[in-house]
């Protein structure tokens, strides 16, 4: 996928209206920008490499002719090859209509950088993934051939060695969690095949999550950010590396300045674990997990809709063994806050393999520290047992109208009609109101309620039961672990008033 110089003094304007003075913010003053990059960047370029890898592609058997080499799209080479073999070849190579064309060879262009003068270098997995060859030209124009030492697909990132017969210009990693907003940044790589290239620009945003894999936390930059600088580095002002460009936003496929880099500081980890093993080795607590909103807040007493709400834990996992369960929410794990949920799946992965670490959890309406000893995440994980939704059992149901549902004892008939497992418990959802609070939460017919306030339920009695004792308790949010398609959740859904708590 994928400056001018400022100098500012912000000047407080008082407005005409009285204490206006006394609540405006103090005056900002900017740092001026330097005055050039060019010594910097002049010391950095050596360090950053072009890499290029081929593979053989099958191709089919109307492939004509020899194959077009890959330049990145938009490439000022793309064209001019394209017209070239077009002329060449402008109806084929003759070959018979049945004949099988050879493998075809396909390129792709990046960027790295070197961080050991032995030749250690660091790109994007998605640059070499599946390739035969890869190839890294210096900036004097050597070309070396590279080994693979090993890659990452879930960040992206893979480690190569040349060797060069000599020490080569390197740079080294930065703090990542010292940039702030606004901090400029140098981004140098090779856009489009064309070479080093050097743009400069600011960190717009810290920990973006743009929904490429679980452990997203991106630093956003202006610098100017093109196919081919995949994998090259993004360096604050004392020359580290603080980022490793690896995506952009545009709908032309060009810069619109909005870039996307892997910060340092969860890069390093696993370049030193690719070095050192070939693989990441993943820190695993056992669990998934949802986000704690304002409502699951509430109806657990939590003050804040902070954590990590559990809504799964895997059999014979740390988490298990840790004996952590369905409705914890998990606050600080080692130490560190866990203030939404898709920030622990990346503190769990850095903890190191076997570690013991203390986890503060939310139970019972009180905080709870529990010891978990981290295991390595295996290659496959088992996936929720998941539920059909189909015709409404023939049971009676009970409906609570105040929620939009109707709900049922779990029998033959319904693990039948539904297509439950034989041991799933809980109570059958058989019915949802389309504009009830259910729906606009997501229950389905065929949905199990599996428990209601953290406290299991076999019976539409039980579900009525823990509904009237958070009403009891003055809440405004009763919680529910259901077990839908998609495995379990946690659900919030508001108390209904007393009335509808009647058996149908």
């Amino acid at each position: 996928m994928r400056l001018p110089t400022f100098r500012a003094i912000a000047l407080a304007t008082a407005l005409a209206l009285p204490g206006a003075a006394a609540m405006a913010p103090p005056p900002a003053l900017a740092r001026d920008a330097p005055a050039s990059f060019a010594d910097l960047a002049a010391t950095l370029l050596p360090a950053v490499v072009n890499i290029s890898s081929s593979q053989s592609v099958p191709a089919s058997s109307g492939d004509r002719g020899p194959e077009m080499p890959m330049f990145p799209p938009g490439s000022p080479f793309e064209k001019f090859f394209h017209d070239f073999m077009n002329r060449q070849h402008p109806g084929g190579n003759g070959e018979g209509e049945g004949e099988e064309a050879p493998p075809r060879r396909m390129q792709s262009l990046g960027s790295g950088f070197i961080i050991d003068p032995s030749g250690i270098i660091v790109t994007n997995n998605h640059v070499i993934d599946g390739a035969d060859e890869i190839s890294v030209t210096l900036q004097d124009n050597t070309t070396l051939k590279a080994k693979l030492l090993g890659k990452d697909d879930k960040m992206d990132l893979a480690v190569l060695k040349v060797n060069a017969g000599k020490p080569l210009p390197y740079v080294k990693f930065g703090n990542s969690d010292g940039m702030r907003v606004g901090d400029w940044v140098l981004a140098i790589g090779n856009p489009f095949g064309l070479g080093g290239t050097v743009t400069a620009g600011i960190v717009s945003a810290r920990g973006r999550d743009i929904r490429q894999g679980p452990y997203d936390d991106f630093i956003q930059t202006d610098a100017a950010i093109n196919r081919g600088n995949s994998g090259g580095p993004l360096f604050n002002m004392a020359g580290e590396v603080i980022g490793i460009n690896t995506a952009i936003y545009s709908p032309s496929g060009g810069s619109i300045g909005i870039g996307f880099s892997i910060p340092s500081n969860e890069a390093k980890t696993v370049v030193y674990e690719l070095r050192e093993y070939g693989r990441f080795r993943r820190g695993w607590l056992g669990v998934r997990i949802q986000q704690v909103t304002p409502d699951i807040a509430e109806s657990l007493g939590l003050k804040d809709a902070v954590g990590a709400m559990i809504a799964g834990v895997n059999d014979g996992g740390p988490a298990q063994h840790a004996k952590l369960h369905n409705g914890d929410v998990i606050l600080k794990f080692n130490g560190e806050d866990v203030k939404e949920m898709r920030s622990l799946p990346r503190i769990v992965a850095e903890t190191p393999i076997g570690q013991s670490v203390p986890v503060e959890i939310w139970r019972d309406g009180h905080d709870q520290t529990l010891q978990v000893t981290i295991a390595e995440m295996p290659e496959d994980l088992a996936q929720p047992a998941k539920a059909t939704t189909l015709a409404p059992a023939p049971n009676r149901p009970t409906p609570i109208a105040g929620l939009g549902l109707s709900m049922a004892t779990i029998s033959d008939a319904a693990r039948s009609k539904y297509q439950l497992s034989t041991d799933q418990k809980g109570v059958v959802v058989t019915d949802v109101a389309p504009d009830g609070p259910a729906a606009q939460r997501g229950v389905k017919p065929g949905d199990v309620i599996v428990e209601v306030q953290q406290e299991a339920v076999n019976t539409p009695a039980d579900v009525m039961d823990r509904i009237s004792r958070v009403r009891k308790q003055n809440r405004n949010s009763v919680l529910m672990l259901i077990q839908g398609q998609d495995g379990l959740r946690w659900v919030p859904l508001p108390v209904p008033p007393d009335e509808d708590h009647k058996p149908g």
